[in-house]
């Protein structure tokens, strides 16, 4: 008999992928590229790209995960054992992503104290970048920690290694019932207060004018279909995982339908917030919206800083909010990216949960470190980029062709999904990833390899980039494989009848 742990609730395994789904690209990401292409008009491709490549990639992770009763590796094994690599690649991808989104939360800390007195000045910009990061002028020189930023990255590795050790029911389950309600009602609250803010309406029209004659540019397409695909946590091993522990009666499609809708409410929830307080802040300065929109690290640690300073009222309380929801919202998903290689190596090797998170977990929380260093937003943003679009982005396009057109498993999948949901897939479902999700992945990944050999990522030195990027997408390609290398104990891979019914 299989002793997999399970979800304790429908809603647990919900709001866990919801949180794993709605992270801090949510926040800071959604706005910026929605009003960067094409304001209201973007609604249109976005929605569109959630039908035919989020929700449709999210069922077919759900239904792998239910079906084969794995982690991303042993999945894919059980699938066939010629493509258990491609779940240590994603495996590996995850482990990387953790290693500095644990970082990015560690700021967060530091920012919801730095609130309570507003001590971050006038000059967020050079407080953020001087006096917090204390970064070093050579991208290369690591210059020692930084510890500021060390403590409260040790903070955030207790939290997600204690959640993880109590396990999905006691742990991932409670902390999401907690982190989701949270995180949803703080920000509900801080996006009521925006809206009432002077200028506020000239954010949101900003944010929601529609420029129809982008609707026609392919790149506002593509940008839509980025957006989705980034936002989903599809192709990281985390939604397979997640979707193992779920018990064998269970509404797949709905799921999958409730969790995409969710995280699409959230990010339209972030932007109407920030617009309205981007709006705010233009008309304290005096200039247009278009001149304060940012996205990304400049968006939460620059520009919301200097919005919290111009509040009419209440700045601290304002600002301590916004940091607790950017320190939930990515809490949530680091605890799902980290569940993914505990899982792998807790299968592949047989060990206990707890060993496994020690061993995982603690590696993860070691290399961290490098990024709580002078050079470690450097070292951040190169492997942000690198992994994210030679990693997630190939590992995605990887996983939709070996599963729709080389092993033609999606009416397998199909069926199985069907025979258990309300919702029926149909034509729709199978043209979706055998055609619209592999040409937008394949033009995406063409679009990325052409742009990086024209010119350097951020005009980083080459020989930087080799190490901190390319380096770090080639080394979870090679750590897929020498992964693969290790023998299955002949007991875990057959999924006889009586562990697929458990």
């Amino acid at each position: 008999m299989e002793n997999r742990p399970q979800w304790g609730t429908r809603a647990g395994f919900i709001l866990a992928a919801i949180g794993s789904a709605v992270g801090l690209g949510n926040i800071w990401r959604f706005p910026a590229v929605a009003y960067e292409n094409g304001g209201g008009a973007f609604f249109f491709p976005y929605l569109f790209a959630l039908l035919t490549a989020g929700i449709p990639l999210l069922v077919m992770e759900f239904t792998l995960g239910h079906k084969y009763r794995g982690s991303a590796p042993l999945t894919m094994a059980r699938m066939n054992k010629k493509v258990e690599w491609l779940g240590w690649w994603q495996v590996a991808i995850s482990f990387v992503i953790a290693t500095y989104y644990a970082v990015i939360i560690a700021w967060a800390i530091s920012y919801a104290r730095f609130s309570i007195n507003l001590s971050w000045g006038k000059d967020t910009e050079g407080f953020l970048f001087n006096n917090y990061l204390k970064i070093s002028d050579n991208p290369g020189n690591i210059g020692g920690l930084v510890p500021e930023v060390f403590i409260p990255l040790v903070i955030v590795w207790v939290i997600v290694l204690g959640v993880l050790i109590k396990g999905v029911k006691k742990g991932i389950e409670v902390a999401n019932k907690i982190f989701i309600p949270a995180l949803v009602i703080l920000f509900l609250i801080i996006v009521i207060r925006a809206i009432t803010l002077e200028g506020a309406t000239q954010g949101l029209e900003a944010f929601f004018k529609p420029n129809w004659d982008q609707i026609t540019n392919p790149e506002v397409w593509v940008a839509a279909y980025g957006q989705i695909f980034f936002s989903l946590s599809v192709a990281f091993a985390i939604m397979i995982t997640y979707s193992s522990y779920l018990p064998k009666k269970t509404d797949i499609t709905n799921n999958a339908f409730i969790t995409g809708f969710a995280n699409s409410g959230f990010e339209l929830l972030a932007g109407i917030g920030v617009f309205a307080a981007l709006g705010f802040m233009a008309v304290q300065q005096g200039v247009s919206v278009d001149e304060v929109v940012d996205g990304g690290v400049g968006l939460a640690f620059v520009i919301f800083p200097q919005i919290i300073n111009t509040f009419p009222a209440f700045n601290e309380l304002f600002g301590l909010l916004f940091f607790v929801c950017l320190v939930l919202a990515g809490l949530s998903s680091l605890i799902s990216i980290v569940e993914t290689f505990i899982a792998g190596v807790q299968d592949k090797f047989n060990i206990s949960r707890t060993k496994s998170v020690l061993f995982g977990g603690g590696l993860a929380a070691l290399v961290s470190v490098i990024y709580a260093t002078k050079s470690g937003l450097y070292f951040l943003d190169a492997a942000d980029y690198f992994i994210n679009n030679f990693g997630v982005a190939l590992a995605g396009l990887v996983e939709v062709v070996i599963v729709a057109w080389v092993l033609r498993e999606l009416k397998n999948l199909q069926s199985h999904a069907n025979g258990m949901s309300d919702i029926m897939l149909g034509a729709w479902w199978r043209f979706s990833l055998t055609i619209i999700t592999p040409i937008v992945l394949g033009y995406m990944m063409v679009q990325n390899i052409i742009t990086n050999i024209k010119e350097n990522y951020e005009g980083y030195s080459t020989s930087f980039l080799l190490y901190s990027g390319w380096g770090v997408a080639v080394f979870a390609i090679i750590i897929g494989i020498i992964f693969t290398s290790f023998k299955w104990k002949q007991s875990v891979l057959p999924l006889s009848k009586k562990k697929e019914v458990i």
